[in-house]
């Protein structure tokens, strides 16, 4: 199930960022470089009229960092390319999976194991609905 919304960039929101780099491993001394604002439409939103926010509930990507209640930002103009995390429509219903190809055939592939890896076939009512290029969830 997924709940999909329409991006709005008619509002602009800058944020202070800083321009220093965050470390991930030993602190580096503080430096007080809060200088430029960021709007996150222009950082997360190349493609505007073409552009979603999907929620996601369910657990079958959680070992591609997806889970349920986070949201995706979903890219209809951007072509599905080999291993994407995608939107699809299979059979009348959303969903997302990562997309693979092998030997002509077309696979949805979970990245959860208690999950089956559907195959495409000729028969299914498939459509790629739009590529994921964001996931938003509140770190845990």
């Amino acid at each position: 199930m997924l709940d999909i919304y329409k991006a709005d960039n008619s509002s602009v929101v800058p944020l202070p960022i800083f321009l220093a780099n965050v470390q991930a491993g030993f602190p580096s001394p503080a430096e007080d470089y809060l200088d430029k604002t960021l709007d996150l439409n222009e950082l997360l939103v190349a493609h505007p009229a073409a552009t979603f926010f999907v929620r996601v509930m369910g657990d079958s990507m959680q070992n591609a960092g997806i889970f349920s209640g986070d949201v995706l930002i979903v890219d209809r103009s951007l072509e599905a390319l080999e291993n994407a995390i995608i939107i699809a429509m299979i059979n009348g219903e959303f969903t997302v999976k990562r997309l693979l190809r092998k030997e002509g055939r077309v696979f949805l592939a979970p990245e959860n194991p208690s999950y089956p890896i559907l195959e495409v076939t000729p028969q299914s009512d498939f459509q790629v609905w739009g590529v994921v290029t964001y996931v938003i969830h509140k770190a845990r």
